[in-house]
């Protein structure tokens, strides 16, 4: 056995700290945008709706999800820091070309898409960062660093949204540089912001990170991706077979974690407008707000659950996670009989009977066509276009906190331990096109939540939007109580290890 040296340990420590880094600025480049897509989309494009709102989300998972499988078999085969600053370089022009989808004539809405898709192919270099921290790690370290690099991912949620609401001080208008031709508002610096980010990532890249593995129980090997000599022995114990059915079922319990929590993050800002009768500042800050607590209370369930599976084991875990994710969404289905402010009510001043004739009529009327009091700027409440707004109750303010409370207990649990079971289960095989798989499947859920919330809230509405998801976490919960005893390390199925 080759023991580790205390300067060995200490570069395998910074390298590690560098892909927490990366991490974090994967997420802030998601969501520092996220609470402001809708209304910049409106203002740059009348054309767009709701639905095109879900397209545009979607978009960045796309790329995501074309990008993971890639740029985790690159880095199965070569040194890591080439796909990431190659990824990190592609989310720094997306970010750039972002500030400019204003200043088309035309079809902007489309050179938006063009912007959300190419930073999230630049995210696909999320499945490096945890293929490094798995093969970096021993058995011991993996959850706690498995849990840090979800906390740096969590709090890349947090500040982004919080970063947008120091932003919105700017205002709608701005800044314009006109010899460039870039507006600096609410709306682009923040994306500018993350694009700086993103440089000061690569430098640290080239400067402090380097190659490093060990095998599960902490000795250092050797790595195909080390560049130069390396001491160290050959793994022996990668010898075996991976678990492919647990390997299904996580990538399966994965997509419906990352599918519920990209209907939430997707809706928030619609649902909120609809509901409360808030403008588009209005819920672009307070959301941001509210997230940004969520956020915070996801860092303290990080750390918390670090100790936690020491005693009751990631399993259990994950199943306590899904839990709490179902309640949040039942908690959030319309109870009451109140219904919410339609904005053509305010105009018709409440003289028009809600009859079939009128329901009938409702989809021909134009909502620019609607002139609202001189003390309001632009529409709010529910709108007429949307005709569950006629029947459905709204969902309370207390509602919707404390599903955004449920929620931010339980997806963090969930992301945390799906990532630690998953690379556990792998053991000492190269995980680079495997953590590609599973990001990738994370990333199709952020496709199908979007598209899937937009279309049936905005055509439906939230009672059979959040019932459905119910139905899909409780599908969830039964897939783990089917595979619950196969998910185990793989050198423990193996006798090398004990649970």
């Amino acid at each position: 056995d080759v023991v580790e040296t205390e300067e060995h340990y200490k570069s395998r420590w910074r390298s590690i700290w560098i892909m927490y880094l990366t991490m974090f600025l994967s997420s802030v480049g998601f969501s520092i945008v996220i609470m402001s897509v809708w209304p910049y989309l409106q203002k740059i494009d009348p054309t767009a709706d709701a639905s095109f709102l879900g397209w545009i989300i979607a978009s960045y998972s796309i790329g995501q999800m074309v990008a993971s499988p890639l740029f985790g078999l690159w880095s199965n085969y070569r040194p890591r820091r080439e796909p990431l600053v190659v990824s990190t370089a592609i989310s720094i022009a997306a970010n750039c070309l972002y500030a400019y989808v204003h200043v088309p004539h035309s079809h902007n809405k489309y050179y938006m898409l063009t912007a959300r898709a190419l930073v999230g192919f630049g995210a696909g270099n999320v499945a490096v960062v945890r293929s490094y921290i798995a093969g970096a790690t021993s058995l011991t370290e993996r959850t706690s660093a498995m849990a840090n690099t979800s906390a740096c991912q969590a709090v890349g949620f947090i500040l982004g949204p919080v970063f947008q609401t120091c932003f919105t001080l700017i205002g709608e208008e701005g800044i314009t540089w006109k010899l460039i031709d870039l507006q600096l508002n609410m709306y682009t610096a923040p994306v500018l912001f993350g694009a700086l980010l993103g440089i000061i990532n690569i430098i640290l890249i080239f400067v402090i990170f380097r190659e490093h593995r060990v095998d599960d129980l902490g000795r250092q090997c050797k790595s195909i991706n080390f560049e130069g000599e390396e001491s160290g022995v050959l793994d022996q114990d990668a010898e075996g077979d991976i678990d492919h059915v647990a390997v299904v079922a996580i990538n399966f319990l994965f997509f419906v974690i990352l599918f519920v929590f990209a209907v939430f993050e997707t809706i928030a800002t619609p649902l909120t407008m609809d509901m409360y009768s808030w403008t588009r500042k209005e819920a672009v800050f307070y959301n941001g707000i509210i997230l940004s607590v969520v956020g915070i209370e996801s860092v303290i369930v990080f750390m918390v659950v670090k100790t936690l599976s020491k005693k009751t084991g990631e399993r259990a875990i994950l199943h306590g996670g899904l839990l709490f994710i179902l309640v949040g969404f039942f908690i959030l289905l319309p109870w009451g009989k109140k219904l919410p402010n339609i904005q053509w009510q305010e105009i018709k001043n409440d003289s028009i009977p809600r009859t079939a004739a009128t329901e009938m009529l409702m989809p021909f009327w134009s909502l620019e066509a609607l002139q609202l009091p001189a003390n309001h700027t632009e529409p709010v409440g529910c709108p007429v276009t949307q005709s569950w707004c006629l029947n459905t109750p709204m969902i309370y303010l207390a509602q919707y906190i404390t599903s955004d409370a449920l929620l931010g207990l339980g997806y963090p649990v969930c992301n945390v331990m799906s990532y630690t079971l998953y690379s556990k289960i792998l053991g000492p095989k190269p995980q680079g096109v495997y953590m590609g798989w599973l990001t990738a499947s994370g990333s199709g859920a952020r496709i199908l939540g979007p598209v899937f919330v937009s279309q049936i809230y905005t055509h439906l509405g939230p009672r059979w939007a959040f019932s459905l998801i119910c139905g899909v976490v409780v599908v969830s919960l039964l897939v783990l109580e089917i595979v619950y005893k196969r998910l185990i390390a793989f050198s423990v199925r193996y006798g090398r290890m004990q649970e």
